[in-house]
């Protein structure tokens, strides 16, 4: 049975008093929600309700295995938990939430703006079922000019900001950061080393000769040169960029009169970089100097999000998000949602530009600015510039959202044909490639890939360190590994059934779990979770659509690794042990010649087999296995490049990058340090007597 998408109790209604409540719709269609459970759930909140204050606040909905239902804010909790207990659900989705309402927990707030700020952080961390979900898997990146340092740094930056120093962002892309650095450096010559590599060097890097960095490190540049450099950087990017060109335009003036044509010809490149930076740009505003751009759409019961930033008037890249929001929200309260959520782990800018008239926008808008400590100005521009900004952002979102339903239209047709070319009974909603890669079964690793509705879906990918039990070569004892440890871990978890009632079974946490520990509601997200699917109907070869409401599964419907007769033996007896034999088992050999197209295929029950080479299943088992393949040898190389580059101190506990910095600078090499003796050990400038011994005694000891 099809679950019918969840939906947000009514939350733009301001109750004052509990006479003032509205009446209960005539008739109310219960949906699966029975009469009994109904009663039973209105029962636990009106016990609620009684004791509750006629405070601003935060209220959280728990079922009877302690996972959260719902997260909302109130105005005033007794109004608004007494109006679920007068049972008033204005659809199925929230009369099913008040049948299977076991608990509640709340938070009083001094203000409607501290309960909005609590739910939009509880909805962030928790899943809730009955929440709008909006899933961002995805920081966004910034441009980072460290100020902790004599010769500042440039690099791109995610997370956390707890470096000193100046960010500017957020970028939309990677990408567009990286092209960014790439012509500062041309421009200003800033290092991109990290301080470690910039304190070892004796001579300048490659990044010098090619004239990407004007050589702090090894004194080519004096210090109070370098640090101007770094502020033309840091005032390019704060927006003043006609200064800073300016200025370079007369240095290459005053440097060609004085008939020092290589001078001058720096200059020009380095003008030159700075214009490639801002002709880069798609769209670039003239009277919005700082402002994030939210435009919504709707198409097919679905909506995109478009968001656009613009810093410094230069627009900084554009990213489309794809809401899981009910049919019958509107899409102003779905973008209220998003723009809410959004910020909280992101500074908003100065000005929010939206495509719609938001319910309770004023309250957002404090919200806001609270978060920032500045004031932070929301609005729905009807025209002028900022209209142009808002109607060029909802065309984009309304391709996007096209492009989208295209193709996962395509994605679905693909998992169908893999279906058929396989003899399930329906079409796949979670498909699983492992792949090991290895040398000479050293730095062994086994990769999971992941594809559904939407495509790869790279949040769900895992790595499998293989232990060193494992037979150095042993390619059959890897996969048993690997394989074990997935769905044995599976089992414990409680998945293997995947409830339909649980749209995030992985993610149902304890009611007595810190707050902290538990999971979240409005998640942005980059695509919409994949669904399950109805069961083929009798008769068809193709299976029914699959619901868009369905969750993504955490159990695969079909499992395929990378490998002959051997590989597949080795995963089925393995999985079958771990009470995973029901899932769909395929092994892909290499063809003859390890060409193409010639692949051969071994399955429970059935001789092994050949696809036809035009078979579109073929082309799409194809990319699956070249995406295991290069996840594996990736995952691989990176851990081979750690093992090669690893310092030997790195394993010594207390010793960090000061300590290894002076213990190197002291004695020369690792090897030094390994043969000193204690006394020469506690003569290191920096280094205590208690970490000379712990360093002495790790080396001595091995």
């Amino acid at each position: 049975m099809n679950r019918e998408r969840p939906d947000i109790p009514e939350d733009e209604i301001e109750l004052e008093d509990e006479t003032s409540l509205p009446a209960p719709e005539p008739a109310l269609d219960l949906g699966e929600a029975s009469p009994g459970a109904l009663k039973a759930g209105i029962e636990v909140i009106a016990e609620f309700a009684r004791h509750l204050p006629n405070k601003p606040g935060v209220y959280r909905m728990f079922d009877r295995a302690g996972e959260v239902l719902y997260v909302g804010k109130a105005k005033s909790l007794k109004n608004r938990v007494s109006a679920y207990a007068r049972g008033m659900a204005h659809t199925n989705a929230v009369a099913r939430m008040i049948a299977e309402t076991a608990n509640m927990e709340f938070v009083t707030t001094g203000t409607e703006t501290e309960a909005l700020l609590l739910e939009s952080n509880l909805i962030k961390q928790l899943r809730p079922r009955y929440n709008v979900l909006l899933r961002d898997d995805k920081s966004f990146p910034y441009i980072f000019l460290s100020g902790d340092h004599p010769a500042p740094q440039i690099a791109k930056h995610r997370g956390s900001r707890q470096r000193k120093g100046d960010y500017f962002g957020p970028f939309a892309s990677v990408w567009a950061v990286e092209r960014t650095i790439d012509a500062l450096q041309k421009a200003f010559l800033l290092r991109s080393c990290s301080d470690s590599y910039y304190e070892n060097r004796t001579r300048p890097c490659l990044l010098f000769q090619i004239k990407r960095c004007s050589g702090p490190c090894t004194g080519e540049i004096s210090h109070a040169d370098y640090q101007a450099l770094a502020d033309q950087a840091r005032d390019f990017l704060s927006g003043r960029s006609s200064a800073v060109k300016q200025l370079l335009s007369e240095r290459m003036q005053a440097a060609a009169e004085e008939l020092e044509f290589e001078k001058a010809a720096r200059y020009r490149d380095r003008l030159a970089a700075l214009s490639a930076v801002q002709a880069g740009q798609d769209i670039n505003t003239q009277g919005v100097e700082e402002a994030d751009v939210f435009a919504i759409d709707e198409q097919a019961g679905q909506f995109c999000v478009e968001i656009f930033f613009f810093r410094n008037k230069q627009n900084w890249g554009n990213r489309a998000l794809f809401p899981r929001a009910d049919k019958s929200l509107s899409p102003a309260e779905v973008l209220a949602s998003v723009v809410t959520q959004f910020y909280d782990d992101k500074p908003p800018p100065r000005l929010v530009l939206v495509s719609h008239d938001l319910p309770e926008a004023e309250l957002i808008a404090e919200a806001l600015c609270t978060r920032a400590g500045r004031k932070v100005e929301l609005a729905a521009p009807k025209r002028g510039e900022r209209r142009d900004l808002v109607a060029h952002a909802q065309k984009n979102a309304h391709e996007a959202l096209a492009r989208k339903l295209a193709d996962n239209a395509g994605q679905q047709s693909l998992l169908s044909a893999l279906g058929v070319a396989f003899g399930m009974a329906k079409a796949p909603r979670r498909v699983e490639v492992y792949d090991n890669s290895h040398i000479m079964g050293t730095n062994a690793v086994g990769g999971m890939v992941v594809a559904g509705r939407d495509g790869f879906m790279k949040s769900h990918y895992r790595t499998f360190n293989i232990s060193s039990d494992t037979i150095a070569g042993d390619d059959f004892g890897m996969m048993r590994e690997v394989l074990k440890r997935r769905f044995s871990r599976l089992a414990k978890e409680g998945a293997a059934a995947d409830p339909p009632s649980s749209p995030h079974p992985e993610a149902a946490v304890s009611k007595d779990a810190p707050e902290g520990d538990r999971a979240s509601a409005i998640i942005l997200q980059d695509a919409p979770n994949g669904a399950p699917q109805d069961a083929v109907s009798a008769g068809t070869d193709e299976p029914a659509p699959e619901a868009d409401d369905a969750p993504f599964p955490s159990r695969p419907d079909l499992v395929i690794v990378d490998g002959g007769k051997g590989q597949f033996e080795a995963a089925r007896k393995i999985m079958a042990e771990c009470g995973a034999s029901d899932i769909a088992l395929v092994a892909i050999a290499k063809g003859e010649d390890r060409n193409a197209m010639r692949e051969t295929f071994f399955m429970v029950g059935r001789e092994p087999f050949k696809l036809p080479p035009r078979d579109p299943a073929l082309y799409f088992i194809q990319r699956l296995r070249d995406e295991a393949h290069r996840f594996a040898i990736g995952t691989h190389r990176a851990k081979r490049k750690r093992d090669i580059t690893k310092n030997p101190l790195d394993e010594i506990p207390g010793i960090g990058p000061a300590r290894k910095r002076a213990l190197l600078l002291h004695f020369g090499t690792v090897k030094a340090i390994q043969r000193a003796k204690l006394d020469d050990l506690m003569k290191t400038p920096g280094v205590n007597a208690a970490t000379a011994k712990a360093v002495h005694d790790h080396f001595h000891e091995r």
